[in-house]
């Protein structure tokens, strides 16, 4: 069978299901790409073992249907050498020797049989819930959640972004018993309370595609897998099985002090401030005062100080408080909001760090734990 399709075109699907591959496998064939020629349309799948990803591209010159895997480190290093052209694929059925024909030149590989690639994960069609949530949406629950999953052995549900859905909203959790995000937004939900725990390597793949994505994505999920479909990608993986901790028990409720300060102006001290902190801690001191914040680090070791003071928005008892540095700049990058509210009790106790004022159709809330300060 052969088909024609553009270079261009075929490069820019493989680069996007090639996130999904290991650098190494235990199944060879897992280094291959799997195109699976049918109904006139060719579907390109990458797998490793536990995610996978299929692309969908038209054709509109093809002869035959066919299920062939091909080198996905060779065809990348071939295709990334070619202006946009014309490309034709002549693959023999009985020994799956491809060849790939341009104007100027003839490349040839022998692939395997398509039907040695390991098959998708099925979903478990008796027990599955579904909703629908926009391709932007879900990119932004993503990225300002994403950077507070953990990376912990004896507790894996919190390696991973947490989907609670009820009827009428979607809450959207991630924490590493350091930091917490809670973001709750109501155009999508499900239609009984469900959820589940989306792991990294999959929640990466999705904030890197999605953001050419415009359209709505149909998430369905069953007790063990999670699978999110667009017009024109499909990925499906294996979620993080076990109970999620109970996130809205660690949310203070009576924080009294209230700070407003702009995000971006308090963004750019604490980076200024930060690079005189302790390496091994990261902390800095916060002062904080009537109308302004005094940010302070040190490093002993390396005889090094920096103080630096920012203006702000606060009618209360003086408070000082310490934060790691890194945590709140990760936080503050997420928050989209010119201005932010910093939510606290006392030193020891979590502080919030809010946007100002929440975007429609959301409520984001954002935790951190204060560090001890040294007398």
């Amino acid at each position: 069978m052969n088909f024609t399709i553009n270079s261009g075109t075929l490069y820019n699907q493989l680069q996007t299901v090639s996130r999904v591959l290991l650098s190494k496998n235990t199944m060879s064939i897992l280094n291959d790409f799997l195109f699976d020629i049918h109904d006139g349309k060719l579907h390109i799948q990458a797998s490793d073992s536990e995610t996978t990803m299929t692309a969908v591209l038209p054709l509109d010159v093809y002869s035959g249907d066919i299920r062939v895997t091909i080198s996905a480190q060779w065809l990348l290093n071939l295709l990334k050498e070619f202006s946009d052209q014309p490309l034709t694929f002549d693959i023999d059925s009985d020994n799956f020797r491809i060849v790939m024909s341009s104007p100027n030149g003839e490349y040839q590989l022998v692939g395997h049989n398509g039907d040695e690639y390991p098959k998708m994960r099925e979903m478990d069609e008796s027990d599955t819930n579904s909703f629908i949530i926009n391709a932007q949406t879900l990119l932004s629950c993503i990225n300002r959640t994403l950077f507070s999953t953990a990376n912990d052995d004896l507790r894996p549900v919190m390696n991973g972004i947490y989907f609670d859905l009820d009827t009428d909203k979607g809450t959207v959790v991630a924490t590493d018993a350091h930091k917490l995000v809670r973001l709750i937004n109501t155009t999508f939900h499900a239609d009984a309370p469900t959820s589940f725990i989306l792991a990294k390597k999959p929640a990466n793949i999705l904030r890197a595609v999605l953001g050419k994505e415009s359209g709505d994505v149909l998430v369905t999920f069953d007790k063990k897998n999670i699978l999110f479909q667009t017009d024109t990608l499909t990925l499906i993986c294996r979620q993080i099985e076990g109970r999620y901790p109970n996130y809205n028990a660690v949310i203070p409720q009576n924080n009294d002090r209230n700070v407003v300060v702009d995000r971006l102006t308090l963004l750019s001290a604490i980076r200024r401030v930060g690079v005189s902190a302790n390496v091994a801690s990261n902390l800095i001191k916060f002062s904080i005062s009537t109308n302004q914040v005094e940010l302070a680090a040190q490093d002993i070791e390396f005889s090094i100080s920096a103080h630096e003071t920012i203006s702000c928005q606060y009618e209360g008892e003086p408070i000082e408080i310490g934060f790691k540095w890194t945590f709140l700049l990760d936080i503050l990058n997420a928050i989209e909001c010119d201005e932010v509210m910093i939510s606290l009790a006392d030193h020891a106790r979590p502080g919030l760090i809010l946007p100002l004022h929440n975007a429609d159709n959301e409520d984001l809330t954002m935790l951190l734990m204060p560090m001890m300060l040294n007398d």
